[in-house]
């Protein structure tokens, strides 16, 4: 078995390339994320357990705990953020697995003994002393004077640091539960950052940066940045003391991030160590080593975690004559989070600002996440000389325009719909959703019969995600909660897209592209250990028959990427082949693409349902069964469909345990899904799973048959709240859809006598006179009529949607030529 590694991940951008430090073939790599930094996993990832926080140690070792039972003892565990060093410390020693033990990290995370070490080896640090209480800060006072500061033993980014000026306002201060605190004196000098990686009793390499400000000033709302120093007679000054100090700490290989204080003017300042860790800096400094120097400090650290000899750096071990320098700066939010930003510009295409930036759409929603990775803005240097680096710090900070507006929670919610679709299949849900709350429309053709449920309604290109997006923003401009959704698969990609820059809950763009690609899904599913299909992608008939022949007959043929059960068809002998490869090669669905090959896949013999579940933040909710009723042959098309009662059927656990698994595997936290399975003599085998609301009137069955409302919950979940999924019915309700016997061309349709059988709930008209039918595998959803009955059981849920088909009236006359 591949060695199993486990990684803490918690970021939302790359800050850390795992597929390229972790070879995913040769290892088995699980990783312990959050769902909102879920999407930033390799696809190749072997298992992925999501947990409200890295930082809930309860939940992180329940998660490990997951991925060691289904993958075996973990061998390493890898954490690169500063936060999850302890927890992944704590584990080692729990498990007996090899790296930096709490005790090897203790003077690192805990800053008294960070300094008594310092101060052991001869290195200059502040006075510092425990401050359990006012008494022991005043007589540190009394000792070294005022100002002072305190802050928590172990904290980060200067989280919980508060500077007093005197007896007054210790006085006021309010010690928090809890957190053991410290107090050191307050020094106005400069702070320098000296970041690089050891090893060997030396230096391998290192860069020393001023900072423009201070982490402390930050969270009081000023800018943060820093400019690396080109002075080699202060490089010189900083290199013999980061020398003494690093070593000091450590003589294992490791990477650091170093601060200190500079009292004094040019090459030959006072430097004492203001803190160091046992990690990468933070901010930018990872991206700008690895653009701007070619050197990857978060590689290097996971080399070191593994066990792994450092890598040679690409730069040289101290500044060299012709080397660039680089800096960073970081933008606080101007108004307190949750707030909507109301203008952002960006500053890289002035020609003499930053080289990279990460800034917020306008219309973009923002939560109040800690980090310096959520700051309001944040920019990428790069220069000849430091002085270069610092004015386009400088003319940057002049230059942004960045305004935001609060947010109010109690205001009422909107939730936007993009792509409402036909009227005869989407306006109940467009009807329900409007009786739920706020709702405004994103079209690409002004609004119809959509008026009556929709309070603001934008026409835009939603081909183009940046057009949707703008869209979107307007019609969300308002100052309370908002959400985004789409039932409509050809729209969800680019919806997803929209959500992610608006900073809006949704199924991320990479987990629709794990669901919209059915060759990605059966990857990722084989990957993770999940029984579905034996599968292959095919280019050409030749090829498919080779994949039919390995898999055995009989074999499945379908597009990639399309949708509604189009190009689906089924080859039962090799002689049913070539025809159900030119079917499933020329299909088409409006707005998607095909993608390239064509999947071959094992026939899932067995009864099939669909399940529509509700995800809020990684937890899974599955809500709703529909029994599939298919017809015409080997075409997979749905002639109707039953909700029935199902939770005591004798599958109905090892199906939900399937479909909740499955969300985790693709990635899916956020939204309604729909999935379509196959309950087969081994078990429910998935087909595939929809990130969207079902459709062919599916959720309205649920609601009558249940009284749980999809659509509804679709709107709750869009705002990131867990809907009421409690069910208030258990009656049966059922779809039936008519077909002409025969392909042609409609000339009268009357559904008035179907409508007075009693049981049905209604009856929706799905052609109209003068519209042209053709027959799967012909035409795709080429229906009359949908008719929908309630009733106690099953039986009778039958007995009338068989009644009143035969009281359908309808006369079609012979196909259109041409």
């Amino acid at each position: 078995m591949p060695a199993h590694v486990i990684v803490l991940h918690r970021w939302t951008d790359a800050y850390a390339d795992y597929a390229a430090y972790l070879d995913h073939t040769a290892l088995t790599v699980g990783y312990v994320t959050t769902a909102r930094a879920r999407a930033g996993l390799p696809d190749a990832a072997a298992g992925v357990e999501v947990v409200p926080s890295t930082e809930d140690r309860a939940a992180v070792r329940a998660a490990v705990a997951r991925l060691a039972e289904k993958h075996g003892a973990p061998e390493r565990i890898v954490a690169l953020h500063e936060v999850d060093l302890d927890v992944a410390a704590e584990l080692r020693a729990e498990l007996g697995i090899p790296g930096e033990t709490p005790e090897q990290l203790h003077p690192f995370r805990d800053k008294l003994a960070m300094a008594r070490r310092l101060a052991e080896h001869g290195v200059p640090v502040p006075a510092a002393a425990a401050a359990p209480d006012r008494a022991a800060v005043a007589a540190f006072a009394g000792r070294h004077g005022w100002p002072l500061l305190l802050k928590p033993v172990r904290g980060t980014a200067s989280s919980h640091v508060t500077r007093l000026d005197g007896p007054e306002q210790l006085a006021a201060f309010a010690f928090p539960p809890g957190v053991p605190l410290m107090v050191q004196p307050y020094l106005p000098h400069d702070i320098l950052h000296v970041d690089g990686f050891a090893a060997g009793g030396d230096l391998r390499a290192w860069r020393a940066s001023r900072y423009v400000n201070t982490c402390l000033d930050f969270t009081r709302g000023d800018a943060l940045g820093s400019v690396e120093i080109d002075d080699p007679a202060l490089l010189k000054t900083v290199g013999e003391f980061a020398r003494r100090a690093v070593l000091a700490m450590s003589r294992e290989p490791w990477v650091f991030h170093l601060e200190l204080f500079a009292d004094g003017d040019g090459s030959e300042p006072d430097l004492c160590v203001l803190e160091v860790g046992a990690r990468p800096g933070g901010a930018e400094v990872p991206f700008v080593w690895r653009e701007v120097h070619g050197t990857d400090l978060m590689a290097a650290t996971v080399d070191v975690q593994m066990g792994r000899p450092l890598p040679a750096p690409a730069l040289p071990q101290e500044p060299a004559a012709g080397e660039e320098f680089g800096g960073w700066l970081l933008v606080p939010f101007p108004t307190a989070r949750p707030c909507r930003v109301l203008a952002a510009t960006s500053q890289t295409g002035y020609g003499d600002g930053p080289y990279a930036e990460h800034l917020p759409l306008p219309g973009a929603r923002l939560a109040d996440l800690p980090g310096y990775e959520h700051s309001g803005a944040r920019f990428r240097f790069r220069g000849r000389t430091s002085a270069e680096v610092e004015a386009a710090l400088t003319r940057t900070l002049e230059r942004l325009d960045l305004r935001c507006a609060s947010l109010d929670p109690a205001l009422p919610p909107r939730v936007a719909v993009v792509g409402t679709g036909g009227r005869p299949y989407r306006e109940y849900a467009l009807r329900d959703a409007a009786a739920h709350g706020a709702l405004a429309t994103v079209n690409d053709t002004p609004a119809g019969w959509e008026q009556p449920y929709t309070g603001a309604h934008r026409t835009a290109d939603t081909s183009d995600t940046g057009a949707l997006t703008a869209a979107v923003a307007d019609v969300l401009s308002g100052d309370g909660p908002a959400g985004l959704l789409t039932w409509s698969e050809a729209l969800l990609e680019r919806t997803a897209e929209a959500a992610a820059r608006l900073g809006l809950p949704h199924m991320s763009p990479q987990a629709v592209r794990n669901c919209r690609d059915k060759l990605r899904t059966r990857r990722l599913l084989e990957r993770a250990g999940l029984p579905s299909a034996r599968h292959a992608v095919v280019h050409g008939l030749d090829q498919a028959r080779e994949a039919a022949d390995r898999i055995g007959y009989p074999v499945v043929l379908k597009p990639r990427g399309l949708a509604g059960s189009s190009g689906v068809a089924l080859a039962r002998t090799p002689a049913d082949l070539a025809a159900a490869h030119r079917h499933a090669g020329t299909a088409a669905f409006p707005g998607l693409d095909a993608l390239d090959g064509l999947i071959v896949e094992e026939y899932l013999d067995g009864p099939e349902v669909s399940l529509d579940s509700v995800a809020v933040g990684g937890a899974v909710h599955c809500v709703n069964l529909a029994r599939k009723r298919l017809g015409y042959g080997g075409y997979f098309e749905e002639v109707g469909h039953l909700v029935s009662p199902w939770r005591h059927e004798p599958w109905a656990a090892e199906l939900v345990d399937m479909v909740t698994k499955v969300h985790a595997v693709l990635g899916v936290t956020d939204g309604v899904t729909h999935a379509e399975v196959r309950l087969t003599d081994r078990g429910p085998r998935l087909v595939e799973l929809n990130g969207r609301l079902g459709g062919d009137f599916i959720p309205l069955l649920g609601r009558l048959a249940t009284g749980v409302d999809l659509t509804a919950a679709a709107m709750d979940a869009a705002l990131g709240v867990l809907p009421d999924l409690r069910p208030t019915r258990d009656a049966c309700a059922a779809v039936r859809f008519l077909y002409p016997e025969h392909d042609g061309t409609v000339e009268e349709l009357d559904l008035s006598g179907a409508l007075a059988v009693p049981g049905v709930e209604r009856v929706v008209p799905l052609a109209e006179p003068g519209q042209q039918l053709l027959l799967p595998p012909r035409g795709v959803v080429q229906r009359l009529a949908a008719v929908i009955a309630v009733a106690e059981d099953t039986a009778a849920t039958d007995r009338a949607l068989a009644e009143a088909a035969e009281r359908v009236h309808v006369r079609v006359g012979p196909a259109r030529v041409g």
